[in-house]
C-alpha cells in the first residue's frame, strides 16, 4: 500500500510547498502524465542514463512558465494552473500521438529499478519518498528559503515589504512541485515499463486532499512536510 502511495506523496510534497506559499497546483495530474510519456517515449530512442535527465528538464521548463506566470506577472493560480491542466494534457498527447507508450526490450532495461527495485528488501519507491520528504522537511523547516515560504503564504505584502522576493519566492515553490511530480512520474514509468497517456488524469485532487488533510491551510502560511505525509 506504502509502495502505491509513494507516488502520490511525492506529488504531495511539492505541492505542499505551493499551498504554503499560498497558491495553489491544479496542473500537477497533467504533467505526471506528461513526465511520464516523456521518459518512455525517450528511453528508447536515447537511453534511460539520457532520458531521465532529458524528462526532468522538461518538467521542470513547465514548472518554471507555471511559476513565472503566477509569481512574476501575478496572475491567478487556480486559473493558470486549471488552464495548464488542459494544455499539458493536450501536449501530452501531441508527443504520445494518442497512443500508449511502452519499453520495447523489457527484461534487458536497467529502467525498472526505480519502480521495482528494492535495497534490503525496502522497496525502492518507499525509500525515494522517505529522501524527499526529509529533505524538503529540512528546506521548509531549517532554511531561509523555508521560512520566507512560511512568510508569503502568510502574509504577501508584509514580507515584500520586509525584503522578502516575493515573486522569486513563489516561482521556486512550483520547481520543487516541478521536481516532485517528475520524481512521481520517472516511478510510475519504472513499475509498469509502460504507460497510458491519461495516467495522472484527476490526481490533482487526490494530491490536494492530501495536503488538506495534513493541516495546510489552503490561505497559505501553516503546513509541514511531515502533516503531508500522514495526510
Amino acid at each position: 500500500v506504502i509502495r502505491s502511495s509513494a507516488i502520490l506523496g511525492i506529488m504531495a510534497l511539492g505541492v505542499t510547498f505551493v499551498v504554503i506559499g499560498g497558491n495553489l497546483d491544479l496542473s500537477v495530474g497533467s504533467m505526471m502524465s506528461f513526465s511520464t510519456i516523456v521518459v518512455l517515449g525517450l528511453h528508447d530512442k536515447l537511453g534511460p542514463t539520457a532520458a531521465i535527465p532529458a524528462m526532468f528538464a522538461l518538467t521542470l521548463m513547465l514548472g518554471a512558465f507555471n511559476g513565472y506566470l503566477i509569481g512574476y506577472l501575478k496572475l491567478n493560480s487556480l486559473i493558470v494552473t486549471l488552464g495548464m491542466l488542459s494544455a499539458i494534457h493536450g501536449l501530452t498527447l501531441m508527443w504520445s500521438e494518442g497512443k500508449n507508450k511502452d519499453i520495447a526490450d523489457k527484461e534487458g532495461t536497467w529502467f525498472g529499478i526505480f519502480g521495482q527495485g528494492d535495497i534490503i528488501g525496502i522497496p525502492v519507491p518507499i525509500l525515494l519518498f522517505a529522501l524527499i520528504a526529509l529533505m524538503l522537511s529540512l528546506l521548509l523547516s531549517r532554511t531561509p528559503f523555508g521560512r520566507k515560504v512560511y512568510a508569503v503564504g502568510g502574509n504577501g505584502t508584509a514580507a515584500t515589504f520586509s525584503g522578502v522576493p516575493r515573486a522569486r519566492v513563489v516561482f521556486f515553490t512550483y520547481l520543487v512541485s516541478a521536481f516532485c511530480v517528475a520524481t512521481a512520474g520517472l516511478i510510475q514509468a519504472s513499475r509498469s515499463l509502460g504507460s497510458q497517456n491519461t495516467v495522472g488524469q484527476g490526481m490533482e485532487l487526490e494530491v490536494l486532499a492530501a495536503v488538506i488533510l495534513g493541516g495546510a491551510s489552503l490561505m497559505g502560511g501553516s503546513g509541514t512536510i511531515f502533516k503531508t505525509v500522514i495526510g
